[in-house]
């Protein structure tokens, strides 16, 4: 069965549930403002799953983007993307007695169009980071997740092993934002061709020792295999075209400060691939002007940081009040585009009184373009003889991107959230000559 046949399938067998199921619904009835999922507890039944050790996950992410001014193209559209997900969450000690045992399964499908690639960055540059995050990975239907997980020791040892990406566990980060620097885990979104985020899975093992209950550290070991970003590969099992292994380490700290939480990170990666060096060849000398190949590196690395705390609560309600966060990575100036990053979120849960669910967000991003990459272009407009920017063929020359965001969640009922948003890019993709761009979003968040 071809990917778009399979993703039509997974829509209308939802679409089909959801129909069905609302209209048997007693419990927490479908469309309910109370209750967890759109379509309801269908009689009860879904609570019954959820005590037998079944939790079926069923959701739903769309963004919209338009280009209110500025940017490469002002000739003024809107785009939309979606991602619909369809999975069930495991207790292997309800289901079959084993204990203290988890799994998990989970497929998206993704489709829709980006406003950032060729209205708001240059398209020989491109952006980035993206206005709609959510886009990306092909229209295609992607097995995100085939884990199993156990606790050892009274879970002090946690092993989970199979299918998954290297952003569920390492340098996590929640997606309260529609731009994608404020958005996951930020390390996959610079660290070229070796991290993949959802919702492309790898083969994949992570041991966590819990040192106490406020802090832990952890391993991992991710097959690094570029063909499976291919179109038709969202299914692929085998290690054909692994490249190499991708390790990452960290260190987690959750303590309470003034009794509200907070979460630390501290982390590292290696890459086993090869990986092209972005400005010399093999000599030394400038690939550019030699013309010869790129010199290639046995491996690539990279370090973060996130910090995340809750400042206020608001009226003794620790669910209500102000929270900050901050990300920062860096990377391989050797291999890699995007040299650091680093980014500043502030969101303030609970607004007011009458609306207590709802949030406000306000964030800034910086993506700092590796100079030996800037180099690079340079020397290649001048191999090539080219110095006028509209030239085809020039290469733009790429130095920082600024990305900044305002947003308001309307939580409109316990599954939805409507979350429109303000987004302004200086230099997209770090090109100078690209107009700053004003960019209008929606994200729409729903859980069936």
């Amino acid at each position: 069965m071809k990917m778009k046949n399979k993703a039509r399938l997974i829509c209308q067998v939802s679409a089909a549930a959801a129909l069905v199921l609302a209209g048997n619904a007693m419990a927490a009835e479908a469309f309910s403002s109370d209750s967890k999922w759109m379509t309801g507890d269908w009689g009860g039944e879904r609570t019954k799953l959820i005590e037998q050790g079944i939790d079926i996950k069923m959701d739903y992410v769309g963004e919209v983007g338009g280009n209110l001014h500025g940017g490469f193209n002002d000739d003024k559209t809107a785009r939309y993307a979606d991602q619909f997900g369809l999975g069930a969450a495991l207790d292997l000690e309800k289901l079959f007695g084993w204990d203290n045992t988890q799994a998990k399964i989970q497929l998206t499908n993704r489709n829709g169009e980006n406003i950032s690639n060729d209205r708001i960055g240059d398209p020989r540059a491109g952006t980035l980071s993206s206005s709609q995050e959510v886009f990306g990975r092909g229209h295609m239907v992607r097995l995100t997740q085939l884990w199993i997980q156990h606790q050892f020791f009274d879970n002090k040892l946690d092993v989970k092993a199979g299918y998954f990406g290297e952003g569920e566990d390492f340098n996590t980060f929640p997606c309260e934002f529609q731009n994608l620097a404020f958005c996951g885990s930020q390390v996959g979104n610079w660290a070229t061709n070796v991290w993949f985020n959802w919702p492309v899975s790898q083969a994949a093992i992570r041991v966590k020792y819990n040192i106490n209950d406020e802090l832990y550290a952890q391993i991992g070991a991710y097959n690094q295999n570029p063909s499976q970003l291919e179109h038709g590969n969202g299914f692929k099992l085998s290690g054909s075209g692994t490249a190499g292994t991708v390790l990452p380490v960290e260190l987690v700290w959750s303590p309470k400060v003034n009794s509200l939480p907070g979460e630390y990170r501290v982390g590292y990666y290696k890459s086993t691939a090869p990986a092209d060096d972005v400005l010399k060849d093999d000599n030394g000398q400038d690939a550019a002007t030699t013309g010869q190949p790129f010199r290639v590196h046995d491996s690539k690395h990279g370090y973060w940081f996130v910090a995340q705390q809750q400042l206020t609560s608001h009226n003794g309600d620790a669910s209500r009040g102000l929270n900050i966060a901050a990300n920062a990575t860096f990377h391989d100036k050797d291999t890699n585009v995007v040299d650091n990053y680093q980014s500043l979120m502030f969101v303030y849960k609970g607004p007011f009184d009458a609306r207590p669910k709802d949030d406000v967000g306000i964030g800034f991003a910086r993506i700092h373009v590796n100079d030996d990459v800037k180099k690079n272009a340079e020397l290649t407009n001048a191999a090539n003889g080219v110095s006028e920017y509209e030239n085809p063929l020039f290469s733009p020359i790429r130095e920082t991107e600024y990305n900044y965001e305002i947003n308001y969640g309307f939580h409109v009922t316990n599954w939805l959230t409507v979350r429109p948003n303000l987004q302004y890019v200086t230099h997209p993709g770090g090109v100078d000559e690209v107009d700053n761009a004003l960019v209008a979003g929606l994200k729409i968040q729903s859980v069936f």
